[in-house]
This record gives C-alpha cells, sequence and structure tokens, in this order.
C-alpha cells in the first residue's frame, strides 16, 4: 500500500491489466508453434503431393513462412501500438504521461468551481456552507473506501464525482479558514488561503524535483514505511475529528495551537509531501507497464486526493502558526 486508493498500481502492474487487448497472463510460447504443429505439416510424402514444378509448394504444407509469428503481440509490461483497436479493454493504446496530466486537470477543474460555490455559500450562508462541507467530507471519506477495495480501476464518472465531492470539501473550509484567520481588507498574497495554495504547489514542485533526480528513491522498503505511517495518521485523523466533533470545539484538536498541535501538523505535512513521491511512482509504473488508458481516471484522483490533503495540512498548520 502507499497512497491507498494508487495501491492497486503496483498489483496490476505484476499481475496484468485485466481485459486489456483481450490477453490473460502471457502464457509459455504464446504467439509461437507449438512443438510439432506446422513443422511438417499434414505429413507431406518426398516427391509427392504438395511438391509443384518449378519450386512451387516446395515449402511442406502447413509450415508457416520465415519470420511469421515470431514477434510475439504486445502482453502486460509491453508497449502495444497507439490507437490500436479505438477501445480500452479489449485492445486500444497504453497510457501515457500527456493521458494522466489531461485527466489531473480536468478533475482540479471540476473540483475549483465546486469549491467556488462552497466558498460562496460558507460566505453569504453559512449553514448551508456547513452542510455542503458534512456531505463533501463523509462523500470523500466514503468514496476512498469505496475506491480502496474496489477491484477496478475507477472510470470518468466515478472520478468526476470524486472531484466534485472534493470541491464540497475544500470550498466551505477555505471560506471558513479566511473568515476566521484573515483580516477584513487582508491583501489576496497575505490570505491564509492563498499561502496554503502556493505553498502546496511549492511542496509538489519540490518532490517532483526531488523524485525525477533520484534523491528521493521509492523501493519497496520505503513504500512499506511510508505505508504504515498513512494508515496510523489516518486512523488518528478519524479519532481526532470524533473529539474535535463532540469534545473539543476548535478546528485543531489534539494539541490545539502549541507546539505539540505545531508538531502534528508538521509530521501530516511532511507524510502528504513524501506520499506525492509514492504517487509519481505508481504513474512511473503504470506507464512503464503499459497500463490501458483508461487506467488515467484513477491515477488522475489518487494525485488529487494527495494535494488536497497536502493542502489542508498546510492551511491546518499555517492557521495554528497564526493563532495566539
Amino acid at each position: 500500500m502507499s497512497n491507498p486508493i494508487l495501491d492497486r498500481v503496483q498489483k496490476d502492474a505484476q499481475r496484468g491489466y485485466a481485459g486489456f487487448r483481450d490477453t490473460g497472463a502471457p502464457q509459455q510460447g504464446y504467439s509461437q508453434p507449438q512443438a510439432g504443429y506446422g513443422q511438417q505439416g499434414y505429413a507431406p510424402q518426398q516427391g509427392g503431393y504438395g511438391q509443384a514444378p518449378g519450386g512451387y509448394g516446395q515449402q511442406p504444407y502447413g509450415q508457416a513462412p520465415a519470420g511469421y509469428g515470431q514477434q510475439p503481440q504486445p502482453g502486460y509490461g509491453q508497449p502495444g501500438p497507439v490507437g490500436g483497436l479505438g477501445g480500452d479493454g479489449g485492445g486500444g493504446r497504453a497510457i501515457t504521461l500527456d493521458d494522466v496530466l489531461m485527466r489531473t486537470g480536468a478533475l482540479f477543474a471540476v473540483m475549483l468551481a465546486v469549491a467556488a460555490v462552497g466558498w460562496g455559500l460558507s460566505a453569504m450562508v453559512p449553514a448551508l456552507g456547513s452542510i455542503m462541507l458534512m456531505v463533501g467530507l463523509v462523500g470523500t471519506i466514503g468514496m476512498s473506501l469505496f475506491m480502496m477495495f474496489r477491484r477496478k480501476p475507477v472510470g470518468a464518472v466515478v472520478a468526476v464525482l470524486y472531484a466534485v465531492l472534493e470541491g464540497a470539501l475544500v470550498g466551505p473550509i477555505s471560506g471558513f479558514y479566511h473568515a476566521i484567520y484573515d483580516a477584513p481588507g487582508t491583501s489576496v498574497f497575505e490570505s491564509i488561503v492563498t499561502q496554503a495554495i502556493l505553498a502546496t504547489l511549492c511542496v509538489f514542485g519540490a518532490m517532483l524535483v526531488l523524485y525525477r533526480t533520484g534523491v528521493i528513491k521509492v523501493t519497496a522498503k520505503f513504500r512499506a514505511i511510508v505505508s504504515m505511517m498513512i494508515v496510523g495518521y489516518f486512523v488518528f485523523s478519524l479519532i481526532n475529528l470524533g473529539y474535535m466533533m463532540f469534545f473539543d470545539g476548535s478546528p485543531f484538536g489534539f494539541g490545539g495551537t502549541g507546539w505539540l498541535g505545531i508538531a502534528i501538523s508538521v509530521f501530516g505535512t511532511g507524510l502528504a509531501a513524501v506520499t506525492l513521491a509514492l504517487d509519481f511512482d505508481a504513474i512511473d509504473t503504470a506507464i512503464r507497464t503499459s497500463a490501458p488508458v483508461s487506467y488515467g481516471w484513477h491515477l488522475a484522483i489518487g494525485l488529487l486526493v494527495t494535494l488536497v490533503w497536502l493542502y489542508l495540512e498546510l492551511l491546518r498548520l499555517l492557521a495554528r502558526l497564526r493563532s495566539d
């Protein structure tokens, strides 16, 4: 496991992408003549049937021409023809980096549009903003669990629905933080939301550079350690959420705005940042093993989840630092 939604990428890369190019796991000797089949034909007799004058038909009947069937058809982990049979399952082309970027950009556009509506509602009618926030919170947790245990990668419909729920969560939260921690007349560049967005982009860029240059190498041990941390922090976050809602009443929970709370936020921010490296590795793995193009929606959702998580952690960290 790494990013729980992208956990399946490593497994699918090893066992093959079900239904892609109408193949199963590569079989021994696939697309090569079977032992004895087609090598001696139907027992042609010397000088008899199948031997025509002038060399025509000298090759025994049933024996494949030279080079025929020697090149294996694409299987799992082998690049397939671009623009193949025009489908994602049972043919089609393999995924590219452009496919992932396009789908990620589309989901971000949907999320930002819904978030803008949530921001406006939280400012004009705080009660509606709170309802929208709870719908987004419950919806994103529920759909995250659904995608974690789903056997197949998600498609466009589920991906867009998840982006809508993310927007319903992010918009009201950002609006509430803006109302509480930004003084009236605050410059847009001094706004806590703007600073959190810029910090998210900076961390994303830094992690991409560290990953591409090999400073951060994603190994099996590295992935296992980060995965255990993610699971532990997820459980802690659920407990902390319950504590905030029913006992504390503050937007922070355990640790408050003291040094312990700041340390918790720093840990969460660092964990979200490191998870980006695992996401980059999952995307590289899917491209390298020729995943179907429809897999791009699942990869885009995984990257969106991590970036939203990173943004919310940075927003909480800045709010803690601004608190008295």
